[in-house]
């Protein structure tokens, strides 16, 4: 398995961006898939998006299309999230998740095999 860390996340108002990195150590970065994925308070994870190894394909969740980018370096072992025009209900822990394979991204959970701590977004009305 691959170690992610999370980081960039706080508290921010409506409407302002933040950007988060998940940070990969221990394996080939380039030889996975990345995904994001938030937790809110009483609520199931949910997909965020999604990025291939390469980073020419990207997905999204309908809710967070237009406003969140995903990206990677695979120079820098990193994966980002920039977000955008932020809401209340994008309040939740973000997980960055790593899954082995050159295939396109995914937003079944199954498929990533190593998972990040998390990363607390906090946006406030």
């Amino acid at each position: 398995q691959m170690e992610l860390v999370e980081s960039g996340g706080g508290l921010v108002q409506a409407g302002d961006s933040l950007r988060l990195s998940c940070a990969a150590s221990g394996r080939t970065f380039s030889n996975y898939r990345v995904a994001w994925f938030r937790q809110a308070p009483g609520k199931e994870r949910e997909f965020v998006g999604g990025i291939n190894w390469n980073g020419v394909n990207t997905i999204y969740a309908a809710s967070v299309k237009g406003r969140f980018t995903i990206s990677r370096d695979n120079t820098k072992n990193a994966a980002f999230l920039q977000m955008n025009s932020l809401k209340p209900e994008d309040t939740a822990v973000y997980y960055c998740a790593a899954g082995l394979g050159l295939q396109g991204p995914t937003r079944y959970p199954a498929v990533y095999d190593s998972w990040g701590q998390g990363t607390q977004v906090t946006v406030s009305s």
